[in-house]
């Protein structure tokens, strides 16, 4: 062939970039089965180099195969017969893909038909260049509809119109796994985005439909203004979250967990979760049986039950959840993983449905820190269903230009490639069939997928909200508006599926089901299960009697245990010297230290066969590098984790870096430890004060869930606290914000000073039967300190201490003060004293500042009735820390007319000073004010 001609041929032919699409269609028709595709393509195929098994490396293999046959065409023969048409050929190809990629903006999503589409030129065959006789012309139209035939141009247009421009608008092109990619197209493209149910199901749906609508529309009558966050205009979303949990049962969900905020919730409660329609209609009049605690506000309550599934029954519990919207998803996702764990099946076996807002979901963080942990090792769920109830209107601003900087709310799910499914609200049968799909991606892929109901809102924010105010011209139109129901009854008579009234009919009896006040779910079953056993947990206080003590020849041999690992292992020379260290600790050849007595608490545990979690930013060797939890194999990088080699018979270690985020992965471990009582959950902190981004889990779950919603929680937090000189964002992890929320017992607030503290600390945490929150003041420099240390027979014999007296010999009769303190100053404080050989001052520390230990602190103080000088001494100025909060506890315990005082800095708007300089300037004048005397000169 010439050399002019082959660049011609080469410039029109396939291998051009522009016909890439094409190309990559056929080819991967070819991979899958070379006799599927025409014998002259089948040749220049023949003749590429072998590629990977891996479908989706297809896409880049072709485009290097290409590159490669334009650099050496006389490798390739034109394929004979193949040129005429080819430029239309590939035009049509052009013009499937774009419908794939583009479709969805100009599909029918708006029920209200306000959104005002663009032209989309990529959809108009003309601007393919295809026209007049072409659109009644057959072509090749590759995977399309995985048909592997021809169509004629103009019915492709057509069905392509149907499959991406109809009630269902797919998002799916951005992914990048030809699998997945593949499998979506196949789905959507064999039925063109139209289902096609049987009269059955489609007269369960308009039942559902029926119940939706007429909750709403009964509460509205019977309690009017009263809020409730109407569904109405969303409607279908109660037939598809049925549709979803019996689709899930059928695939082998045991239990779905779901989160929702406040539209809708009491529509779920009643019409899917069972609960009675009395109760809530008793909750509106205001009526209420005793409840412990302060109970919470109707949309924001959680609830439990069984619901019958053609494959048995699956059981369904709906979060609680505060007005802090978005939060609540990484709360589901942990509970979903602990259930998920004790069911030994990270899959389908627990699903979960979390639900959004449309202004929410694209402006909450949180919603972004839950994708981006949706494939990590310590957070992945086998994929989340998550739906977004999209009313237009976000709280009060409709406007997308003041909501977001994204075409759709739901582009942030675009980061982790989950397929995106726009459906139209008042198409039910639609809503029902993308939901569907999308369990079925997630079930196939153990991925995300989003379902983005687009419906509207009927009343305002709330129902005594007046929504004409700020969005008149969207009001005249849903007053105008037919509802869900109307539509649909108004269908199911054309296609006589339901007889004319029948629609009339179900509203009556539903009304009537209501006005009977019993549960109107049919799929309701009685609980034969509850998720967890929380039955030992509960009625405990905190005097509960447990048995701290450990036999010191066990103890001895998990020291030795968890001092090894395999001689092959080279390790890191500093990390070499710990191990070393911690095997003479295990021997009692020298003192136990922070890390030793952590990692053997964990040892103990897991040998009594507790299972045990440990989160955190740099949890596996310690932030400050104490716990080396995980050893690095150092030439070949492999890991090697002692507390996992205990015993064949020991319970789960887990320990897991997290990812970079403190509110999601908080939240996630609350999650986790409210569904797993028995064992021991942990979240660490980088550094304490890094818990103020999670200050909302702290404050509506952490400190209060148990007053709210009744729901218990044993999660442990460790928060590195301590005065360095490392400057206002490393020392204080804001101790008072946490005694500020402590009330009616509702969590442990402790500050241990010494290795068998923590170790027995920990211990405490799981072995007795109470299960409350423990805040934890952890250390940094007291991890090396050489006062901080402990024997191995005050591991093994002794118990926490919530206060701890005076250890130094002195007759208590010579002491006319006691200073009182908390963490690392007492070690400040007791140097000082002893250089000083100061004999007139006690020191006691306080390990537990709440519940505060009133009997323990009197008792101590019995050797003191004669002092009237009383101090508290902290590193923290004096509006933060424990001064403010429990100078009250102090003061109660103290002897009649002792007067208590301040030792430590002055208030301040920062936590602490930036230079080491003054820092350490404070903290001596700190130490010498509480001990009484002025700093020597």
């Amino acid at each position: 062939m010439p050399t002019n001609v082959m660049q011609t041929w080469l410039a029109s032919s396939h291998f051009s970039g522009a016909n890439s699409t094409y190309i990559e269609d056929l080819y991967e028709l070819y991979l899958a089965d070379p006799l599927a595709v025409d014998a002259n393509w089948r040749e220049v195929f023949d003749e590429l180099p072998p590629v990977s098994e891996q479908p989706e490396e297809a896409h880049s293999v072709i485009r290097e195969q290409m590159k490669h046959a334009a650099k050496a065409p006389k490798c390739f023969t034109p394929p004979q017969g193949a040129v005429h048409n080819d430029a239309k050929q590939v035009k049509v190809l052009q013009l499937i893909g774009s419908y794939r990629n583009r479709g969805h903006e100009v599909a029918a999503l708006d029920p209200l038909g306000l959104i005002k589409h663009e032209t989309i030129k990529d959809l108009d065959p003309f601007y393919h260049d295809l026209e007049g006789a072409d659109l009644d012309a057959s072509f090749n139209v590759g995977s399309y509809a995985a048909s592997n035939e021809t169509m004629i141009l103009r019915d492709l247009v057509a069905s392509l119109k149907r499959t991406y421009c109809g009630s269902i608008g797919a998002e799916y092109m951005h992914i990048t796994n030809t699998e997945e990619k593949r499998w979506l197209q196949n789905r959507i493209e064999s039925c063109e985005s139209k289902p096609s149910f049987s009269e059955e199901a489609k007269n369960r749906f308009l039942e559902e439909l029926t119940a939706a609508e007429g909750l709403e529309r009964y509460i509205g009558s019977k309690f009017p203004g009263a809020k409730r966050f109407s569904l109405e205009g969303g409607d279908s979303f109660v037939p598809m979250l049925k549709e979803l949990i019996r689709r899930a049962g059928e695939q082998g969900a045991q239990e779905v967990v779901l989160g929702m905020a406040h539209r809708g919730r009491l529509n779920v409660l009643v019409n899917v979760l069972g609960k009675k329609p009395n109760r809530l209609f008793d909750e509106f009049a205001g009526k209420h049986g005793e409840v412990n605690g302060s109970s919470d506000v109707k949309y924001h309550q959680g609830f439990s039950s069984d619901f019958k599934t053609p494959k048995g029954n699956i059981h369904l519990s709906l979060a609680f959840n505060p007005s802090h919207l978005e939060i609540v998803n990484p709360v589901v996702l942990g509970s979903v993983r602990a259930r998920q764990e004790r069911l030994q099946s990270i899959g389908e076996s627990v699903l979960p449905i979390t639900v959004h807002g449309d202004s929410a979901i694209a402006g909450q963080g949180i919603v972004q820190e839950t994708f981006n942990m949706s494939q990590a090792r310590a957070f992945k769920v086998s994929g989340t269903v998550r739906i977004v109830i999209n009313n237009q209107i976000g709280f009060t601003t409709s406007n997308p230009e003041d909501t977001r900087s994204t075409r759709y709310c739901t582009d942030i799910a675009k980061m982790v490639q989950a397929p995106i499914f726009h459906v139209n609200a008042d198409d039910p049968e639609a809503v029902i069939l993308a939901s569907q799909i999308a369990l079925d991606f997630r079930n196939t892929f153990k991925r995300d997928v989003v379902i983005d109901l687009v419906c509207y809102r009927r009343h305002g924010h709330n129902e005594a909200d007046e929504p004409n105010a700020t969005q008149p011209l969207m009001y005249q139109k849903i007053k105008k508006h037919a509802t869900p129901r109307e539509i649909y009854v108004e269908q199911l008579e054309s296609e006589g599926v339901i007889s004319a009234g029948h629609g009339k009919q179900l509203v009556s009896d539903y009304r009537d089901a209501l006005d009977n006040g019993e549960c109107v779910v049919k799929e309701w079953q009685a609980m034969k299960r509850h998720s967890v056993d929380w039955s030992p947990y509960l009625k405990h206080d905190w005097d509960s009697a447990y048995e701290p003590q450990f036999p010191r020849e066990r103890l001895v041999e998990l020291g030795e245990s968890i001092s090894q690992y395999p001689d092959s292992y080279e390790q890191h020379s500093r990390v070499k010297k710990i191990y070393a260290d911690r095997l003479l600790m295990a021997r009692s050849e020298k003192l136990c230290d922070w890390g030793f007595a952590e990692n053997l608490a964990y040892a103990t545990l897991l040998d009594s066969k507790y299972n045990i979690r440990l989160v955190g930013q740099d949890s596996g060797r310690g932030t400050f590098f104490h716990r080396h939890a995980v050893l690095h194999e150092q030439k070949e990088g492999t890991q090697y984790v002692p507390l996992q080699n205990i015993s064949e018979e020991q319970g789960h270690f887990d320990v897991h870096d997290s990812v970079l985020s403190e509110a999601a992965v908080l939240a996630f471990e609350y999650g986790y430890s409210t569904a797993a009582p028995k064992g021991l959950c942990i979240w660490e902190a980088q550094f304490g004060d890094f818990a103020n981004g999670a200050q909302v889990v702290i404050d509506q779950f952490l400190s209060s869930g148990e007053q709210k919603w009744g729901r218990m929680c044993g999660l442990t937090v460790m928060l590195p606290h301590g005065y360095e000189g490392q400057g206002p964002e490393h020392s204080s992890a804001r101790l008072e914000r946490y005694l500020q929320l402590c009330a009616e017992h509702n969590m442990q607030v402790c500050v241990p000073s010494t290795p068998a503290q923590v170790f027995h600390m920990l211990r405490r945490q799981v072995i007795r039967s109470m299960r409350r929150p423990l805040i934890v003041m952890s250390p940094k420099s007291l991890l090396r300190h050489p006062l901080a240390v402990s024997s191995m027979d005050e591991l093994a014999s002794g118990t926490f201490q919530n206060a701890i007296a005076e250890i130094d010999e002195q007759d208590s009769k010579d002491v006319n003060r006691v200073v009182l303190c908390s963490g690392k100053v007492y070690y400040e404080l007791l140097d000082k004293r002893r250089k000083e050989e100061l004999t007139n001052v006690a020191i006691i520390r306080i390990e537990q500042l709440y519940p505060f230990p009133t009997n323990e602190v009197s008792d101590i103080f019995e050797d003191y009735a004669h002092v009237k000088d009383f101090i508290w001494c902290q590193e923290e100025p004096q509006n933060q820390g424990a001064w403010y909060c429990s100078q009250h506890h102090f003061r109660s315990v103290l002897p009649e007319a002792a007067k208590l005082h301040y030792a430590g800095r002055a208030a301040s708007a920062s936590t602490a000073v930036g230079y080491m300089s003054l820092h350490v300037k404070q903290q001596k004048a700190l130490v010498n004010e509480a001990l009484g005397f002025e700093e020597q000169q």
